[in-house]
């Protein structure tokens, strides 16, 4: 992995956050920022132009949907991983729709997070 990643974790949840954030620094991810809700994330995509950002989408003040929207519009290279325990097809599409990059299923499970992370890093380069 010769690309390093920026990456912003978008959870209401401090808990889920500091597992998320474990669980990208064991895929050796360094640049990791934190957002408890949409208005933070899209103010930290403006500064921090993350390259991957995990989204809850049930948040208060600004849920998941609204701020992807929001964010693709800033950063339109970001991609959008969004995540949720409620994960409903009515969700799941609204999140495509504006453009998502993938979705996974709380709990977040380290397996998850890396396939993406490779992903990601393959798309970005083409060689790791």
């Amino acid at each position: 992995m010769e690309k390093e990643l920026k990456v912003l974790i978008c959870d209401d949840s401090l808990l889920i956050r500091k597992k998320l954030r474990d669980l990208l620094e064991k895929c050796k991810c360094k640049e990791i920022y934190e957002a408890e809700n949409g208005n933070v994330a899209i103010q930290m995509a403006k500064e921090k132009k993350p390259d991957l950002i995990f989204m809850d989408i049930v948040m208060p003040d600004k849920d998941g949907i609204e701020a992807l929207g929001e964010i693709k519009e800033i950063l339109p290279e970001a991609k959008v991983v969004m995540a949720s325990s409620a994960g409903t097809k009515e969700h799941l599409k609204k999140a495509l729709d504006k453009g998502a990059y993938d979705f996974i299923q709380k709990p977040i499970a380290f397996e998850a997070v890396l396939n993406i992370i490779e992903k990601v890093l393959k798309e970005g380069n083409g060689n790791v």
